[in-house]
């Protein structure tokens, strides 16, 4: 709660525009209806709620908790955080969890909040530094995979386990863009090439995935405070070093002051943006068995094509931002709890939970994060930033760890260099899976 000012008194306090003694009702209103199980669980407004109601409680206390907010990820990370225990304990009624988990991830709300991040961040730079940008990021992740690949392997042989092991089941899963575009298609390929089964390589490599993805918001949070503890390691969000060196004379000329209707503007052009990407990634054939370039990738293209041609007009830019700084400013921790309970089992982390798996999965994070951190400063890349994108944003769950790792990095505006990781880092991966299950069977 941005808005409350602690050297008000408690009356005279505000948060979202309300008095806090006003909020605290309002909440508690919704908490009464939600936990005796009278609200509905099949209408999309009871649904925004509860996780709304959630989020903002959960949001405040983490930005209080000392240590957990300067080094933990603060309160969007209690937000993710509790939700899930809410839901893994039963504390919320499971017919609210059920709804949430379809609002968020089965009718697509989470496709709302990343295509529109897409699509403000590749707009928001000049083309310049978008060429500049993108032509160097593909090595940075590279660097990311190979530091991640040596990583793994030394800790795997320090924990007893072999070098097959410790790329099919880690390495690979980890670094392979999440769930759908990573683990489910490396599975398959596992069995159509060794013929051991797919439900028992998914079954681990899911678990390690999941253990790992929380292992990458604990990393974003001190690169995070890296880059606090030393500022030549950091561009505070802005992904290249200097990029005063690529302004163009647009970037002198006054921000266009924009209304609801502008907002609506960028909306629609999101809108448009999500059709032509979806068109194409369910038109153009796949490249090879099970690789596909996903629909985000072609958002980010296009976008990027606008963004060069310059045929996008300023007042639309700015109504697009608009969109996307309600969502993750005033709406984050409404997002994040949609992430806790949709995407997150408590279950399958504590399955995890063996050293070996601990060790092996920190190493490979590790290995992400400090090689595409390093490669990345070779291409005027900010290490942490490099280090973050490149590197955290392959080692996570696709688009749920994306936002969970940006949002606990406190720097959102780097999404669209966070999905190029996630989804054409996640095909390199299922490339170089096809060829070494070949190798290995």
């Amino acid at each position: 709660m941005d808005t409350l000012n602690k050297k008000e008194s408690f009356w005279k306090r505000e948060a979202y525009g309300a008095p806090l003694w006003m909020l605290a009702i309002l909440i508690g209103i919704i908490y009464v209806v939600t936990f005796t199980g009278k609200m509905q669980d099949d209408d999309m407004l009871s649904i925004i709620a509860i996780m709304f109601s959630l989020g903002i409680v959960f949001n405040a206390i983490g930005d209080r908790i000392p240590i957990w907010k300067d080094y933990l990820g603060g309160g969007t990370m209690l937000a993710f955080i509790g939700a899930a225990a809410f839901e893994y304990f039963e504390i919320l009624p499971a017919k609210y969890s059920e709804a949430i988990t379809y609002f968020y991830d089965d009718y697509g709300f989470q496709t709302v909040f990343i295509s529109l991040l897409i699509v403000a961040a590749v707009l928001g730079v000049n083309r310049k530094q978008l060429i500049k940008a993108f032509g160097g990021y593909i090595p940075a992740i590279l660097g990311g995979l190979v530091l991640a690949g040596i990583f793994g392997i030394g800790a795997a042989a320090v924990c007893g386990i072999d070098v097959k092991a410790a790329i099919s089941l880690y390495v690979l899963p980890i670094m392979g863009g999440g769930n759908g575009s990573g683990a489910v298609p490396l599975s398959e390929m596992w069995e159509s090439i060794t013929g051991e089964s797919k439900d028992a390589y998914y079954s681990q490599a899911i678990a390690i995935l999941t253990l790992a993805n929380n292992f990458a918001i604990l990393a974003a949070v001190a690169l995070n405070a890296l880059g606090e503890k030393f500022p030549q390691l950091t561009g505070n969000g802005e992904l290249l070093k200097n990029p005063e060196k690529y302004a163009m004379e647009s970037d002198k000329e006054e921000k266009p002051k924009v209304g609801l209707y502008e907002a609506a503007g960028g909306l629609l052009l999101c809108c448009a943006m999500y059709a032509i990407a979806r068109l194409l990634s369910k038109t153009i054939p796949p490249f090879g068995n099970n690789i596909t370039f996903h629909m985000y990738a072609y958002l980010i293209v296009l976008t990027g094509l606008l963004n060069v041609a310059g045929v996008i007009p300023a007042k639309l830019r700015e109504g697009v931002k608009q969109c996307s700084n309600f969502l993750t400013k005033p709406l984050m921790c409404f997002c994040m709890v949609g992430i806790g309970i949709a995407f997150t089992d408590l279950g399958e982390l504590a399955a995890a939970l063996t050293w070996q798996t601990v060790v092996i999965s920190i190493a490979v994070v590790a290995g992400a994060a400090i090689g595409a951190g390093f490669v990345g400063t070779f291409f005027g890349f900010n290490f942490v930033e490099s280090g973050i994108t490149a590197g955290l944003c392959m080692a996570n769950r696709g688009g749920s760890g994306d936002l969970q790792v940006l949002g606990a990095a406190k720097r959102m505006n780097l999404m669209s260099y966070a999905q190029i990781s996630s989804r054409i880092g996640g095909a390199i991966i299922l490339i170089i899976g096809s060829v070494l299950f070949s190798i290995m069977a």
